[in-house]
């Protein structure tokens, strides 16, 4: 996969709790209306929109022509507001999705989150109409998995057996009682931050977005 040239734009917009900063990346001569919104790790622990695992969902995105958008959670690097136990950043992503909308017309939406962030895109891909989900690395242990609803479109579950902070085993366990489980990749002594694997997990979340998003790499 050839990589795509892209714009990047940093930007700032007013959300529920004050300003929300975006990283956009659009791909160039590619007129599709695809977009990715990606979440970032929890915001207390040094979750940022420049998580090398988060640029590596946004570039895999991209590489199949999406427009991709990375944001902070209200209170990290210049958005404004305080942490919100998780329900007020769910708010956040939910907002950026709906401006990423009106500002691009898009006509389908990605969701990809990381650690934390995974269960935001857990939670945004039941309140918007997501054509795909992706979650990295879930912490199934610390937040209420149990009580979201299951997305209904295409869902990819990437896990490193050696992670060091999220369970491998509880998110297993988790898995197999639900009754619409993703697609799982288990990855043998991967830890928490795929050090020295990030282009391995671009290359298969492209590869797997590819698969399953509409007009993908249009």
């Amino acid at each position: 996969m050839i990589q795509r040239q892209h714009h990047q734009e940093d930007r700032l917009i007013e959300g529920p709790a004050g300003t929300i900063e975006l990283r956009v990346e659009r791909p160039v001569g590619v007129p599709s209306g695809r977009i990715a919104i990606v979440c970032h790790p929890h915001p207390l622990y040094g979750g940022t929109l420049r998580n090398k695992v988060v640029h590596t969902l946004a570039r895999a995105a991209l590489d199949l022509g999406a427009t991709s958008i990375r944001f902070n959670f209200r209170g990290v690097g210049a958005s404004g507001g305080r942490h919100a136990d998780g329900e007020g950043e769910i708010e956040d992503a939910a907002f950026v999705a709906d401006w990423a909308h009106r500002e691009f017309g898009a006509g389908t939406l990605s969701v990809l989150g990381f650690s934390f962030g995974a269960w935001v895109a857990l939670r945004l891909a039941a309140l918007r109409p997501a054509a795909c989900l992706v979650t990295i690395a879930p912490p199934v242990q610390r937040f209420a998995f149990a009580d979201c609803a299951l997305p209904r479109c295409p869902w990819l579950l990437v896990q490193g057996e050696a992670d060091e902070l999220v369970d491998a085993r509880a998110v297993q366990d988790w898995i197999r009682g639900l009754q619409r489980p993703p697609d799982v990749l288990l990855l043998p002594g991967v830890g928490h931050f795929f050090h020295g694997q990030l282009t391995a997990l671009r290359g298969a979340v492209r590869d797997w977005l590819g698969r399953h998003s509409p007009d993908a790499g249009s």
